[in-house]
């Protein structure tokens, strides 16, 4: 079975974190930073994950005040289960070299208040920095986690696992661990950022091929990622009608791409033999993607097995959907983000619910579950348990829910075809 999206070294790096994800509310979230704190050696980074803000009653992260109290004096950052978004505290902003209103190229910056002073709301690459600023495992501590990540998921039942956006430290403990025999998986296929690629070739001559000698490697090169928008709850997706209540000067969200540097990443992937794989969450960002490999490819499905791909593909435009059998190009979905994404679905899409995850519509154009339709979780992001996209995916919906508050339930596929999907049977 087959897990098509996640993140191996954050997954390892999550079971050693903090949890908000079963916190109902920002007191909540408060309380459980307190407690971490507590249990966190004087001067060493608290660092919790998960956050769910805008599922939390109060609707807003905590302020940069609240944290200052809530975890003195050490430097406390707290990340959104998207990646996408973090809250910091006052010592860990200087930690991290944050100044309020900062830019964070490409596409981060430090929220500040009508005084010019941070908010503690950091923002995409700015939420990085924060959260890349504390001190790093030593490698071996850093290696068993990565072992960890790999062992969860193949008692999950998954025997291949597709890592996205994979640093290169990862290939490095990756390959180590296939060599000592430690490697719980039987296939990882790691991306690579896109604007990384051709380096992390040369050094890994062989990984894409199976080495000169014909051997076959459980640790693959498989192509390079890129970033075309940002997500539903930060309202960064980009979306092709405005938001309800958008980002001041952002009102149908941002590209993190352009559609000529789409093109010229799908170019140079085709030209090392590789694979193009994009997150793209809103239907503005997955038109822009389609449209740049129809230019840098034209009208030819690549070869069976793996191929360009679009990832999440949170909201698809009807004149879309067609497209990805067209192209050939693989639709990567992971349903389990509609379970957490409803209240944000419903307060920001208003009457356009019916474009979310239309899996009916995918399956139905051509895009056969397991060849052109795979499914993963973007573990840690959520959980790596496949039910939770089942669930999804069949009931469009949590399971506690009445059938009435369903997202897009004529887009409901069967049970069938979600394992089929993740890769079972085929």
């Amino acid at each position: 079975m087959r897990e098509a999206h996640c993140h191996i070294g954050l997954l390892g790096e999550s079971l050693g974190l903090a949890d908000l994800d079963g916190c109902a509310s920002l007191l909540a979230c408060l309380d459980r930073v307190r407690q971490a704190s507590a249990e966190t050696s004087v001067g060493a980074w608290l660092r919790l994950k998960g956050a769910r803000p805008a599922s939390w009653p109060e609707g807003r992260w905590p302020t940069i005040q609240e944290l200052d109290r809530a975890a003195p004096p050490r430097p406390c950052v707290i990340m959104s289960f998207d990646h996408h978004m973090a809250a910091a505290n006052s010592a860990a902003l200087r930690g991290a070299g944050l100044r309020a209103g900062e830019r964070v190229l490409p596409k981060g910056h430090v929220d500040q208040d009508a005084h010019g002073q941070p908010t503690g709301l950091l923002h995409e690459h700015a939420a990085y920095r924060c959260w890349e600023a504390a001190p790093p495992p030593d490698p071996s501590t850093r290696r068993q986690s990565v072992a960890a990540a790999c062992g969860l998921l193949a008692d999950l039942g998954f025997t291949e696992a597709h890592d996205l956006h994979t640093p290169e430290w990862l290939i490095d403990d990756l390959i180590a661990l296939e060599r000592a025999g430690e490697l719980a998986l039987e296939r990882v296929d790691v991306y690579p950022n896109v604007a990384k690629l051709e380096e992390v070739c040369r050094k890994h001559e062989g990984l894409a091929s199976g080495g000169a000698s014909g051997e076959r490697k459980r640790v693959r090169l498989a192509g390079g990622k890129l970033f075309a928008d940002g997500t539903l709850n930060a309202r960064t997706a980009l979306t092709l009608h405005p938001y309800r209540e958008p980002m001041p000067g952002s009102p149908m969200g941002v590209a993190m791409a352009s559609p000529e540097e789409c093109e010229r990443a799908v170019r140079t992937c085709e030209e090392l033999g590789l694979h193009l794989a994009v997150h793209a969450i809103g239907d503005g960002a997955v038109r822009m993607v389609l449209d740049a490999i129809e230019a840098a490819s034209g009208r030819r499905p690549g070869p069976r097995g793996n191929r360009h791909r679009i990832e999440h593909c949170e909201l698809i435009d009807q004149r879309d959907v067609g497209r990805f059998a067209e192209l050939g190009v693989v639709c990567s979905v992971q349903p389990c983000h509609l379970l957490a994404d409803i209240e944000v679905l419903r307060d920001q899409l208003g009457s356009r619910l019916d474009r979310v995850l239309p899996l009916r519509e995918i399956i139905d154009s051509g895009c056969v579950p397991g060849e052109l339709l795979w499914f993963g979780s973007d573990a840690p992001v959520v959980r790596a348990n496949p039910e939770d996209s089942v669930l999804a995916a069949t009931l469009r919906r949590r399971e506690d829910m009445a059938e009435d508050l369903a997202i897009g339930w004529e887009q409901r596929i069967s049970e069938e075809e979600c394992w089929r999907a993740f890769g079972r049977g085929c």
